[in-house]
């Protein structure tokens, strides 16, 4: 019978200690970055990844708790993991000149160096196939978290126009995910931003004065 104060267990929490330092380091650009979206349409002090990825791992909680088909750990886990590679590689959007097969291999290469920095005793390859399975979006929990990724984005967005100062209009963030939706709770949580969007306004009169020319 092993004891609590096992000392012979300590060797493996050791020798991962470095590996767990290393990558949580790597992590805290995730706090640091601010979204790329927002910046290019002049959002003061906007979101960092990590803002987006904790509320999205909040929608993930929630949203697959009135689904019993739905795993909810794992939701919560992809959420979590969707935008990791972002630590290294940056937040990449359509507009910054890079194709999407150019953006997925630069993030499985940042995923794969991960996996590998992390090992199999703290879950490196559960964590590169948990980004894969997001990415593919085949599995029902994946299908629901892309739904998310964009949820998120327009309730952050309207949620700027309502706070102002931005310098560029914001209806693109909606305009680009019209449609889109794959899952009920996508469609349902769109209907509801858009309609508390309506309710307030949309953002014409949020836009910075400096550039209105008043």
């Amino acid at each position: 019978m092993s004891h609590p104060n096992d000392q012979s267990k300590l060797p493996a929490a050791a020798s991962s200690a470095s590996a767990a330092i290393d990558f949580l380091t790597l992590t805290r650009k995730l706090k640091t970055t601010k979204r790329t979206g927002w910046i290019m349409r002049g959002v003061p002090n906007p979101e960092s990844i990590a803002d987006h990825m904790y509320r999205m791992s909040l929608m993930a909680m929630i949203a697959s708790f009135s689904n019993t088909t739905i795993n909810t750990d794992r939701c919560i886990k992809l959420a979590l993991i969707h935008d990791l590679a972002e630590a290294k590689v940056g937040d990449i959007t359509p507009h910054c000149g890079v194709s999407d097969k150019e953006k997925y291999e630069l993030e499985l290469k940042t995923m794969e160096h991960i996996s590998e920095m992390l090992g199999p005793l703290l879950g490196g390859e559960e964590i590169l196939g948990l980004w894969k399975e997001y990415e593919e979006g085949v599995t029902e929990e994946a299908r629901l978290l892309k739904d998310l990724d964009k949820i998120e984005m327009i309730l952050q967005a309207q949620e700027y126009e309502v706070d102002g100062g931005h310098e560029k209009s914001l209806d693109q963030f909606f305009t680009s995910t019209e449609g889109k939706w794959r899952t009920e709770v996508g469609k349902a949580w769109a209907a509801e931003i858009v309609s508390r969007r309506k309710g307030v306004g949309k953002d014409d009169g949020n836009i910075s004065k400096e550039n209105d020319g008043s």
